[in-house]
């Protein structure tokens, strides 16, 4: 078995044990604290351009199947873990994760001190970095960490957009007999989603709600997306730094006042990019699955699912405009805002990870919800 090799911006290596694609990669190194779900993790178009440490000691062991994908395939650069199986022990695997990972060319470190790098990532903050297979000196492999492109100013979206729309109907299936998932809602209206790295358990949950569902590329006019005839638009989750995406928040300012508008994750940057806001880069970025958020409508906790490396600063956006509804508990960073007279929310967190907490379901209710008493066309 080869050597793997980790090397951050700031000179720190760390060595372990090469597993899955044999090959070297690039990326900014993150951590994820979720104890389960890591093949939504390896899926999640939002991962584009990031190097995954995984928290729990142990990943693979469930194996992976078709179904727990969010996307087509991994968008990943690599993966970081303590113990990497190769046994997978599960009724619902179809094959063990290094082969999933292995036949999309991410390759993997094992054996690495993964406590000891996520607390210096902590502490430093999240950098650039190189995972090889035993390739060069440490200082080369340093010297090529510093070379990688920086996260900030990077627009991902574009690049893992669909290139074209299409439609979509599924809705969430149960994954088990004992699954107490309620049977989807007729279809009643049609939402556009903007595609800026969209999860497919998103469009799940929207159909499952009661939505028909046309996916659109990242770069769709406002003017293209209304030519559809919606009665929602939907702003989904993605990659990369928020603020190079001019184009995409003047499309949705556009958008403002003439559809409810339903933003996640990125689509939550976006909109207030669209609202006049502005962004930032947060130390370390938020990643887990149970991560707190008090919602301030109700005054309730919700536990939540996060994938970001980016925020919205509140002092940004106009108090004329928009309530504040939701701030996380741990940094009192901004998780959700509405806006005060026009028919728009967004979240920053997750309310469809799967698997995940489920507090926050309601969201889509809430947006089915909105569209209903804006009007069905």
């Amino acid at each position: 078995m080869n050597a793997a090799i980790l090397a951050l911006e700031d000179g720190t290596v760390f060595e372990g044990k090469s597993f899955g694609a044999p090959k070297d990669s690039l990326g900014e190194v993150v951590f994820n604290t979720a104890i389960t779900g890591y093949q939504e993790i390896f899926t999640d178009p939002s991962y584009a351009g990031q190097i995954v440490v995984l928290t729990n000691p142990q990943i693979g062991n469930y194996g992976a199947n078709a179904y727990d994908q969010e996307a087509s395939r991994p968008y990943i650069e690599g993966l970081v873990v303590r113990e990497f199986s190769r046994l997978a022990s599960n009724w619902r695997s179809e094959e063990n994760a290094e082969q999933f990972l292995a036949g999309s060319g991410i390759p993997v470190a094992a054996e690495i001190d993964t406590r000891a790098l996520v607390r210096h990532l902590r502490t430093r903050g999240v950098m650039r970095g190189v995972l090889s297979v035993g390739k060069g000196s440490r200082d080369e492999l340093v010297a090529r960490a510093r070379n990688a492109p920086s996260m900030a100013g990077l627009d991902l979206a574009t690049r893992v957009s669909t290139s074209s729309s299409y439609s979509w109907d599924q809705p969430v299936t149960a994954c088990s007999p004992s699954d107490p998932l309620a049977k989807p809602a007729e279809q009643f209206c049609h939402v556009v989603a903007f595609d800026y790295g969209i999860k497919r358990n998103i469009l799940r949950r929207l159909v499952h709600v009661g939505a028909r569902v046309t996916v659109v590329p990242a770069g769709t006019s406002a003017e293209d997306v209304l030519a559809l005839n919606p009665d929602g638009v939907f702003l989904s989750n993605g990659p990369g730094d928020p603020e190079p995406l001019a184009f995409q928040a003047a499309q949705v300012r556009k958008l403002i006042g003439k559809k409810p508008i339903f933003g996640i994750c990125l689509g939550h940057q976006i909109l207030g990019l669209a609202l006049g806001g502005k962004t930032y880069k947060l130390k370390f970025g938020h990643r887990g699955a149970n991560h707190p958020v008090l919602n301030q409508v109700t005054q309730k906790v919700e536990i939540t699912s996060h994938n970001h490396g980016f925020a919205v600063d509140p002092d940004s956006l106009n108090m004329n405009e928009v309530d504040l509804t939701h701030v996380n508990l741990n940094d009192q960073t901004l998780e959700g805002f509405r806006h005060r007279n026009e028919p728009v929310f967004c979240v920053q967190y997750h309310p469809e990870a799967a698997p995940g907490p489920h507090d926050s379901h309601y969201l889509f209710d809430d947006f089915m919800t909105l569209i209903k008493d804006y009007g069905v066309r």
